[in-house]
């Protein structure tokens, strides 16, 4: 009978890849997610009945521990950029990973993958990267043979990077970026995911791996780049910090008077503070050259989903080429 692997978040970003790529090694996939209604797009990835959505909230220990229920392997995959109600930073990502560890350890499942981010530290101003450190922390106490994966901004066709900015070039002359002269060191979601599968299959070795791309760019440059890809002139404004910290701290405000009915989905004081800070792999760090693995470019994947925010979509480079006939 083939393995189990229960892979919490998996219907997000980086999960659903994680998916894919276990499903394809012939795995059986356990999708623990909060809506396993709105999580069935997953089951295409494998075969019928090979990978399953099912109920959990990590914030549970019996929930946490029935979608664990005779599985080979773990993936933890959960983490918010945001706190929305009583999914805060703490709850998620310290005490949700140390729960997910503890009942791993009581199963006696030592194969475990952990993704985080670059930049989490006890000592960081922002709550998000200070609770990230904690639940790294958390998960190395219980398992201490588990792969953690730390990336630098994840891009991929449905990441929430490029493809909001890029949908705010088709309305506004302006792209305003806050932290504009901020490195970071983009990597591509599928390339986490094969760090991930490699941890579940026992191919990389216990640690923490830093994980970025090729290319090391400014916020400002990235932005040039991904208008470069849409095909627009707009303006990329830096926002002062002073600036971005009174609209954050408005939106923040807004979001709390209304109780949460108007949420903050512009700026948070929480993500002011990580956009002042580098998000580039640390020198010496172990990463995809440890793991063998040759990261994808941007170059190479962004034009693939970001030619629908051009002027005219999918037919933009053939009415350039048009033009150039007539003349």
């Amino acid at each position: 009978m083939s393995k189990l692997v229960t892979i919490y978040g998996g219907s997000g970003f980086v999960g659903r890849y994680i998916v894919r790529r276990m499903a394809k090694a012939g795995w059986r996939v356990r999708v623990a997610v909060r809506r396993p209604n709105e999580a069935i797009f997953v089951r295409p990835y494998g075969a019928v009945g090979q990978v399953e959505p099912v109920f959990c909230n990590i914030r549970d220990d019996a929930s946490v521990r029935a979608a664990m229920q005779g599985a080979d392997a773990v993936v933890n995959c959960v983490g918010i950029l945001a706190e929305t109600g009583k999914s805060t930073f703490e709850a998620i990502q310290s005490d949700g990973a140390e729960r997910i560890a503890r009942i791993a350890a009581a199963e006696g499942i030592n194969r475990l993958v952990h993704v985080s981010a670059i930049g989490a530290d006890t000592e960081s101003a922002s709550e998000y990267a200070q609770t990230k450190a904690m639940g790294e922390a958390a998960v190395l106490k219980h398992v201490p043979d588990a792969v953690i994966l730390r990336p630098s901004i994840v891009f991929g066709p449905e990441d929430e990077f490029f493809n909001r900015f890029a949908g705010m070039t088709r309305l506004s002359p302006v792209v305003p970026v806050i932290g504009a002269d901020t490195l970071f060191q983009p990597v591509y979601v599928d390339d986490v995911a094969r760090a991930a599968e490699m941890g579940v299959l026992g191919d990389a070795p216990a640690g923490a791996y830093e994980l970025g791309g090729p290319d090391v760019e400014s916020f400002r440059a990235l932005m040039k780049r991904m208008l470069d890809v849409v095909h627009r002139r707009r303006l990329v404004l830096a926002v002062p910090m002073f600036v971005a910290k009174i609209m954050a701290f408005a939106f923040d405000l807004l979001q709390s008077v209304t109780l949460g009915l108007v949420k903050n989905g512009v700026v948070t004081r929480d993500q002011v503070k990580n956009l002042g800070n580098d998000n580039v792999v640390a020198e010496g760090a172990k990463g995809f050259d440890t793991l063998c693995i040759t990261p994808v470019s941007m170059s190479s994947v962004l034009p693939d989903y970001l030619w629908r925010f051009r002027p005219a979509g999918q037919y933009d480079d053939i009415m350039a080429s048009a033009k150039d006939l007539r003349s």
